[in-house]
């Protein structure tokens, strides 16, 4: 595993002349290569971090695997406080206030042999970078990363898996010069051989056959045996209880210090997990508006709360350039989630507010093609098709998203001093994200 990182060439040019060449020669380096250690955040409403460590030990003990768990070597010392086996180390953060973060250490690079039969060719597997850089910090090879395999794979194969880079084009742009579903010959003769040397990120079993990979649109394609980096997979471990993060992440929610019962408003919040860290700060009480612009990733972060059992998240779709509203607008006011009551976004200093609801609201067999809302400066019509749409939303029930019918909320925004803090991790380059195996564009 040797690889390079390429950059866009007036980018790499601004950073050597700000960090000097060499320095940054050994950044591009090390940002080529995941970090050397996993960090978990323990949900403290479910658990303990003491608890969950004596989970891990427990789960590697019932499965009476001699390897550690998911890849995961991990035994008891000092009380617990510390556990270790083998190559890796389980440990608490030593940093005050982030006793609920476990560091568990890997290992690698490893050189990897591939042990192919004499007279048989490799049987191989390329997958994008996205989903190398995903194999590199733990994961399992999935179907949608895949962009490549030898003939005649079958369940149950050994395979060796290499990643494929984009490359420059004539047109000054990038592209991978792959096409998927490709047979690869594993020869060094093979036309794409040169694209993926030094890029081999270990082996696997194959969990399905050529002509399932290249099928089917989502699940398993390759269970990694062997890891040029080992690193522990928590897939399906300990769900709920804790939840993989990046450091700085963790640390930007014990900045924001929230306390319980504040208003809070985390924009571009997906994928949800310093929404998650905030509302275990607040111990669920309160509430934490979580925004994004994309309907999935919305539903993500309803489903990772759901997962999490928090219950003070409120997630929206809306693009953050859009979040406040202008105090001259006029009040946002509908039908809430359990049609019930209605929700109602003040103004500033507005005054008094006097709210009537039809019967529609509950019994939209009723008569009435209306309901009427009342305020002392206006008045809002709300039709008998949109309460019987909120009807149907509701009997259809929540999902795993913990969201009515499947669907996220829209929002128009926020008036000015709605809420008590603001969290903001605005979308960035993430080239700092370990690893990075491309930085071309």
């Amino acid at each position: 595993f040797r690889p390079g990182l390429r950059w866009q060439p007036e980018v790499e040019e601004y950073f050597a002349s700000a960090y000097g060449r060499d320095h940054f020669a050994r950044i591009s380096q090390a940002l080529a290569h995941p970090s050397c250690y996993s960090c978990i955040r323990v949900n403290t409403l479910k658990s303990t971090t003491h608890t969950v460590m004596q989970k891990l030990l427990k789960l590697v003990n019932q499965n009476g695997l001699s390897c550690g768990f998911n890849g995961l070597k991990i035994g008891e010392q000092n009380g617990g406080e510390q556990a270790h086996e083998g190559s890796y180390l389980v440990h608490k953060c030593p940093y005050s206030g982030l006793e609920n973060v476990l560091f568990i250490r890997g290992s690698g690079p490893h050189a990897l042999h591939y042990n192919d039969q004499p007279g048989h060719s490799m049987k191989e597997i390329i997958v994008s970078r996205k989903c190398a850089e995903s194999v590199l910090r733990g994961a399992q090879v999935y179907v949608p990363g895949v962009l490549a395999c030898s003939a005649h794979v079958e369940k149950g194969d050994k395979v060796a898996v290499s990643v494929a880079i984009e490359q420059p084009v004539k047109d000054s742009g990038w592209a991978v010069g792959i096409t998927r579903g490709i047979v690869l010959q594993g020869l060094q003769s093979d036309a794409h051989y040169e694209e993926r040397k030094g890029l081999y990120i270990g082996q696997g079993i194959a969990a399905m056959s050529r002509a399932g990979i290249f099928r089917v649109l989502h699940g398993v394609a390759v269970e990694m045996t062997e890891r040029v980096y080992k690193l522990p997979s928590f897939n399906d471990v300990l769900e709920g209880e804790i939840f993989l993060q990046n450091l700085p992440s963790i640390v930007a929610a014990r900045v924001l210090d929230p306390r319980p019962g504040e208003q809070i408003l985390d924009m571009c919040a997906a994928p949800g997990g310093k929404t998650t860290a905030i509302a275990i700060l607040m111990r669920d009480k309160g509430e934490i508006v979580a925004l994004d612009r994309s309907h999935n990733k919305v539903m993500g972060i309803l489903k990772l709360a759901d997962e999490m059992g928090l219950s003070c998240i409120r997630a929206y779709k809306l693009d953050a350039l859009k979040s406040v509203r202008k105090a001259y607008e006029e009040r946002n006011l509908g039908v809430a989630d359990n049609c019930s009551e209605a929700i109602v976004t003040l103004a500033e200093n507005s005054g008094p507010i006097r709210s009537i609801i039809g019967a529609g609201v509950t019994n939209a067999a009723e008569d009435s093609s209306t309901a009427i809302v009342e305020q002392t400066d206006a008045k809002r019509y709300v039709s008998k098709a949109d309460l019987r749409k909120n009807l149907r939303r509701l009997r259809n029930g929540t999902g795993r998203s913990n969201c009515s019918g499947g669907r996220v909320e829209d929002s128009k925004g926020f008036f000015p001093s709605s809420f008590d803090r603001v969290l903001l991790d605005a979308p960035c380059s993430a080239l700092g994200l370990r690893p990075r195996l491309f930085a071309g564009e």
